[in-house]
């Protein structure tokens, strides 16, 4: 047999960049399986403190 190299789509968070690849439906998760953020999707946005 021969080797050949698969390239599956699938999910990153954006919060603690766990990837995962969706077992059913091709739609967007609710939550990151791994830290349950619902803002798995959105980057983090960090406010500057003012001094």
């Amino acid at each position: 047999m021969a080797r050949v190299k698969i390239e599956v789509e699938g999910f990153q968070c954006e919060r603690c960049e766990h990837k995962w690849v969706p077992r059913g439906s091709d739609d967007e998760p609710a939550v990151c399986p791994k830290c349950k953020s619902p803002y798995w999707n959105k980057p983090r946005v960090r406010k500057i403190k003012k001094k």
